[in-house]
């Protein structure tokens, strides 16, 4: 157990992280740049980020660039706890936050161009070996 921590450090600051951000009243984000979309695009990267760092980590833990189906269903199943975690918090807890299944959506969204970015473009150049 220890052993999945020393190499998901990284990933398990940044869900905190996100956990603290999407939790904290929007008066806090008084100055910060705001368009139309633009809480979407901040849960699209957040879980983006979320779903690189378990990759990586998980990469470091067995030294290669190979993956199983099994992993990525253990990545899935963890950012959809947390995404649909953070939306039950903020329709029940902090409700000073409106829960919208876009948000969890957007989350989503992040989480399958994580993996989809790792399959495709990470997998393909180095082969299957660990550098």
């Amino acid at each position: 157990m220890w052993r999945t921590f020393k190499y998901q450090y990284l990933a398990i600051l940044w869900a905190i992280l996100v956990l603290i951000l999407c939790d904290i009243p929007p008066s806090s984000f008084k100055g910060a740049p705001v368009f139309e979309g633009i809480d979407k695009l901040v849960h699209t990267g957040f879980f983006f980020v979320l779903t690189v760092l378990l990759l990586y980590g998980k990469i470091r833990q067995q030294k290669s660039y190979s993956y199983r189906i099994l992993t990525i269903f253990k990545i899935l199943l963890i950012t959809t706890l947390l995404g649909g975690g953070i939306e039950l918090l903020q329709l029940k807890v902090f409700t000073y936050r409106s829960a919208d299944w876009w948000d969890f959506f957007a989350d989503m969204t992040g989480v399958g161009m994580g993996i989809f970015s790792y399959i495709f473009l990470h997998r393909a150049r180095y082969d299957g070996k660990f550098i």
